[in-house]
């Protein structure tokens, strides 16, 4: 589980849990504020400890969270992506040659939300992994599948791939919008 955490929340939790390492003698290790560090030491003990990963039963719900969150992207608007955004979301993706990128905090998704906003992608619903997510297509090619997981109303959770030979091999659904 630990290999889940990102570096800085690695640190955090592990020095101040496992070594009663005082947050503000963590922060300059992470180059964070103690508060921000005692929030990184936080959200990496609610995963460790087995905080639920899996997304609301809902999947109307779901799909009401996703659209309005795609909705709000489209418009480039702002605080309604904050909105369906839990403070914590991470989005992590994976591109061609096994490039990865992850994203975390609500401002910082909203942010590339925004950008991707105007490469001119058209956004279907899809059931990824049997929840609500997103193909997003350009010039009528997949371009990425987005798997999200949403709980308690808000998207704590984004998995994108935008490999095209990985997509090349999916067999994908999409919702009728």
């Amino acid at each position: 589980m630990l290999e889940t955490l990102s570096p800085a929340e690695r640190l955090a939790f592990v020095l101040h849990d496992m070594f009663a390492v005082r947050f503000d003698e963590i922060a300059p290790i992470v180059d964070r504020s103690p508060e921000a560090t005692r929030q990184l030491a936080s959200r990496a003990r609610r995963r460790v400890q087995g905080e639920r990963t899996t997304p609301d039963a809902d999947l109307d719900r779901q799909r009401e969270v996703v659209g309005a969150f795609l909705a709000a992207a489209r418009d480039g608007d702002f605080e309604a992506l904050l909105a369906v955004l839990d403070p914590d979301v991470v989005v992590r993706a994976e591109f061609a040659g096994g490039m990865t990128r992850e994203v975390r905090g609500a401002e910082a998704v909203a942010g590339e939300a925004q950008m991707f906003s105007q490469l001119g992608l058209v956004i279907h619903p899809a059931l990824i992994n049997g929840a609500v997510g997103a193909v997003s297509t350009l010039h009528g090619r997949p371009f990425s599948v987005g798997g999200m997981t949403v709980r308690d109303g808000k998207i704590v959770a984004m998995d994108f791939l935008a490999d095209p030979e990985r997509l090349a091999q999916l067999d994908l659904t999409i919702l009728g919008e």
